[in-house]
């Protein structure tokens, strides 16, 4: 009886300290946490990852998995291992707060409290911070070393103008660095090394070398000595100035031997070196300079090449007899070396036009021409002119022989790919070259492939017009490709030039089986490679298939069907960069998705193995997709979570005993969480659907709750992921809502082509009619949310049906027929694309189906809504056209209709400014507040708030007025 009595107690406890929990606010976003950047020592004895804040400051942390403790530094950031494993390298920033002020006040970054470098030495056991660090690098295979660039702290007396957000000032772009202090310390030993006035460097990825390039600094002028009539001089000069050649400072490029501690100077002359690259061994060397000067408005530039065991050295200029006519060596490509060190890939490109500058701009126009023949709409053009006006192409220097290379790309081409590692004799090139203008209404381009003989520039085609995709085996002896029009994938043989289907005969689909738009399904693509070409590893639904690529052997499914059987999604892992394939022999793990109860997991088998792939452990989270090794130990890091279970990092060995290291959100346990459950029902038309039901922790059965319906296209595979409360950029705050005593549920939706706003009608409609069963569910109140794609869901629904009680519809397009021929300012395309193959679903153009473009807009039957509805839509909206909103908004005005619209100035598809963010939030929460719970209704709703208020009054204060 004395049990009986304790365990109803501490019953009763639970239940009183369970309905204490409060409901989520909107002052919980900024210290919401989640795991950041994460990294695993090459040994596998120590893992670093930080927990980062919505808006704050990080926290990094470093654990020992021998010793199982953990140091913790605040603010840490941009942390790397030496690859010896022994130290640990990052950067301290300054407090968020200090940052913020100084962005907010627009003051000099001077005025910041510079970074601080910190070194952890794990065998002693010791910490070392450095102040004043603006970057740092170590060696990225080898060495025991780190650079790093001291502030110039005396120097107050300007702001720095290359000063980057991310405190790197190496950038090749930044013509403006200022020299600064560099230091090379052997963290060995301890000795460190000085050098002045380095603006640039860089390690050799063994650690052997160093180069760096130093700038003489600028003579000040001595402000006693100053005359104000200079200063009235300079303004006068200024015009004349221009025209004069000003030369740039004395630059030097020198290399340190790390190894020897020998300090050779390179290259020495006024002017600009950039784009340091070493070979793989660090016996070559390449950059890009140009004695052009400072203020000419086309610069000349020549490549540098060095090779220090056999003392060669080459200096390719524009005159060289290798290079064609009017092209010139071109500053915006870094040179790349092949693995082997045998070639050297760099940039060339068409001597660049000087703009005329003595043209008055208000003498001439500034026009944009379309003209019909155009590859590319003006649009388009405008958008890539940065990147075009910087396009270079590439050639191949034979370093055996640097005085020779060859150009082996043109403008023709869109892309060039070096194949292995850069080590092959040919790279791929792409072009879509006579197929461009079609991308206006095919949204995609066919394109053509070649090979091109890395020494002769001969091209040999391996396909032409494709629409589809094309890889390369890493050692390059085949060419692997898939056709989407034929679903058909395909084996290029490089050396006998054949080429044969691989996917013959075979009873499952490698294309997307529940695609619905009115294009050729995608494939679900390449898993891995194995080792020597011997194989390719693709993915069907389900399962893993292995198709031999140097015999006639038949295809092999890896997983046995096991996938199919059990509706579990297989996956191989790339575990490794610089392990390009995998052995057919060696035992793998495979990520593995369960597609019914949504589960995550990890199995294991071996390539060649016939068997069932082997469980290791199947979890309810979202986790195990993607993991992280160490290079040379079996130890590993997953990020876990699930609704309920804030992410968080795990370190294992074999997983099936992991070691949780961090414990993110505690606050979560003060608040009304939630709970998710998945919902099967059947359409009207008699099709099946799934959607995610999400409860509030404090459920109970024998209340009515209010509902907001969220939709997408497909939303119940992320059942497990974690929805932390946040100011989102549009879509519906789940965990807010969930909290503050509402259910959500996020509804499956197919499409028929030709009818998308009827497709979306039967499932979201007849998976809210499944709810509305349950006497919990207040039929009577329920809302609709949905952004872009959503958004003009939320807006057929409403024209077509008044079950719901409240609207909120981000960005919607409501006319296809005016929407058609629109811009998608983002990147210039034409949205026609958008209704004859893609997202919208249309399936021919406007003036084959005018019926269907009109019968699937909400703007034609918009008299016939009866629910209240916000529409947001800004106008630097670069995915719909923001006229959309007004044209929605103006009809339903005119018609007395309830509606509202929000156009965040300046802002885009997706809210980027999280002070608009914010502002949204309250927004949506007093909105539905109003019509699912009866709440007050704000000023912004009822009276609104006139321009003359705006940036004054937001409107948020509570009224007893009617919106109404």
């Amino acid at each position: 009886m004395k049990l009986k009595c304790t365990i109803f107690i501490l019953l009763m406890m639970a239940c009183c300290l369970y309905g204490q929990k409060k409901p989520l606010d909107h002052s919980v976003y900024d210290n919401w946490q989640n795991i950041g950047s994460r990294k695993i020592s090459n040994d596998g004895k120590q893992i670093a990852y930080s927990v980062d804040v919505q808006e704050g400051n990080p926290n990094l942390s470093l654990y020992s998995v021998k010793n199982k403790t953990t140091k913790k530094f605040a603010r840490g950031t941009k942390v790397d291992f030496t690859n010896d494993s022994r130290f640990a390298v990052f950067q301290i920033r300054p407090l968020y707060k200090d940052i913020k002020a100084v962005k907010d006040k627009k003051l000099k970054k001077n005025k910041l409290t510079k970074d601080s470098l910190a070194i952890v030495d794990f065998l002693n056991d010791k910490t070392e911070k450095i102040p004043n660090v603006k970057s740092f690098k170590i060696p990225e295979k080898a060495g025991s070393y780190v650079a790093y660039l001291l502030e110039n702290t005396k120097d107050k007396s300007s702001d720095d103008a290359s000063d980057k957000e991310d405190g790197d000032d190496t950038k090749d772009d930044d013509k403006n660095t200022k020299p600064l202090q560099l230091v090379v310390r052997n963290l060995l030993d301890g000795k460190s090394t000085t050098y002045d006035n380095v603006i640039r460097y860089e390690f050799s990825k063994n650690g052997k070398q160093l180069t760096f390039v130093t700038k003489k600094p600028e003579e000040k002028a001595d402000k006693g000595k100053k005359d104000s009539a200079d200063e009235k001089k300079s303004a006068d000069k200024k015009d004349t100035d221009k025209s004069k050649p000003k030369k740039y400072a004395l630059q030097t490029v020198q290399v340190v031997d790390l190894q020897k501690g020998v300090l050779t100077k390179i290259s020495e002359m006024e002017g600009d070196f950039s784009q340091l690259s070493f070979d793989e061994e660090g016996n070559q060397l390449a950059f890009v300079g140009t004695s052009s000067a400072q203020n000419d408005l086309v610069k000349l530039y020549q490549l540098y090449y060095f090779n220090f065991k056999g003392n060669k050295n080459e200096i390719v200029t524009n005159e060289n007899a290798q290079m064609r006519k009017n092209w010139v060596i071109s500053e915006n490509r870094l040179p790349l070396f092949s693995k082997n060190g045998k070639q050297l890939y760099f940039g060339v490109a068409p001597k660049p036009i000087a703009k005329d500058t003595t043209m008055i701009a208000n003498d001439h126009a500034v026009v944009d021409i379309w003209n019909y023949k155009d590859d590319y709409l003006q649009t388009v053009q405008l958008k890539e002119l940065k990147d075009d006006l910087k396009k270079s192409y590439a050639a191949v220097m034979q370093t055996e022989k640097p005085d020779f290379f060859k150009n082996i790309d043109n403008e023709d081409l869109d892309t060039l790919r070096v194949v292995n590692e850069g080590n092959a004799e040919f790279t791929l090139g792409v072009t879509s070259l006579n197929n461009r203008i079609s991308s206006q209404w095919e949204g995609s381009t066919k394109k053509t492939y070649f090979l091109i003989d890395n020494k002769t520039g001969e091209r040999t085609e391996v396909i032409k017009n494709l629409d589809g995709s094309v890889s390369v085996s890493p050692l390059g002896n085949f060419v692997l490709i898939f056709d989407r029009e034929k679903a058909k994938w395909l084996s290029y043989n490089v050396k006998t030039k054949q080429t044969l289907q691989l996917n013959v005969g075979l009873p499952v689909s490698f294309v997307d089986e529940e695609f619905d738009m009115p294009d050729f399904p995608d494939p679900y693509g390449i898993a891995s490679w194995t080792d020597n070409d011997e194989s390719v590893i693709i993915r069907d639904r389900f399962d893993l298939w292995e198709f031999f690529l140097k015999s006639s052997k038949k295809p092999r499914n890896i997983t046995n069907g096991f996938g199919r059987k059990n509706k579990i999604t297989f996956d191989t892992y790339n575990l490794d960069k610089d392990i390009k394939s995998l052995n057919r022999k060696s035992s793998i793990y495979l990520s593995a998705f369960d597609n019914t109860s949504k589960a995550n997991g990890i199995f294991k088998t071996s390539i060649q193995s016939n068997g069932d792939p082997v469980k290791i452990q199947m979890e309810n989270v979202w986790g195990y997709r993607s993991i992280q090794k160490a290079k040379n130990a079996e130890e590993y890091i997953v990020i876990k979570e699930s609704y309920t279970d804030s992410p968080n990092i795990f370190v294992t060995s074999d997983f099936s005993e992991q070691q949780k290291l961090s414990n993110t959100n505690q606050q979560q346990n003060h608040y009304n969480w939630g709970t998710d459950e998945l919902v099967h029902w059947t359409t009207p038309k008699g099709n099946t659907s799934t959607g995610v039901l999400y409860k509030p922790e404090d459920f109970n059965p024998n209340k009515k709750y209010p509902m907001i319906v969220y939709f997408y296209e497909k939303l119940s595979d992320n059942l497990n992921r974690y929805v932390a409360p946040s100011p989102t950029p549009s879509r519906l705050n789940i965990s807010y809502f969930v909290s503050n005593g509402y259910l959500v549920f996020t509804p499956d939706i197919s499409y028929i082509d030709g009818f998308p706003g009827e497709s979306a009608m039967e499932y979201i409609n007849s998976g809210v009619e499944k709810l509305k069963q349950n006497s919990w569910v207040d039929g009577t109140k329920i809302g609709i949310q949905g952004q872009s794609w959503g958004g003009y869901q939320v807006a057929y629904l409403i024209a077509h049906t008044d079950m719901y009680a409240a609207a909120w519809s981000g960005a919607p397009v409501v006319n296809m027929t005016s929407a058609y021929g629109g811009i998608r300012w983002g990147s210039g395309m034409n949205r026609q694309f958008q209704y004859e193959k893609s997202q919208s679903r249309l399936g021919k153009n406007l003036w084959e189906a005018p019926d269907l473009y009109i019968k699937n807009s909400p703007l034609f039957t918009i008299d016939k809504v009866k629910t209240p509805v916000v529409i947001m839509s800004n106008d630097k909206d670069g995915a719909v056209p923001w006229y959309q909103g007004i044209e929605m908004f103006t009809a339903l005005r005119r018609l007395g209709k309830p509606v509202w619209l929000l156009n965040y100035n300046g802002d885009d598809h997706n809210l980027v400014k999280r002070q608009n963010r914010k502002d949204i939030q309250i927004r949506e929460q007093q909105f539905f507040d109003y019509y699912l719970k009866g709440a007050k209704a704000p000023v912004w709703m009822t009276k609104g708030v006139p321009a003359t208020q705006k940036g004054k009054d937001w409107g948020f204060e509570l009224t007893d007025d009617k919106p109404e």
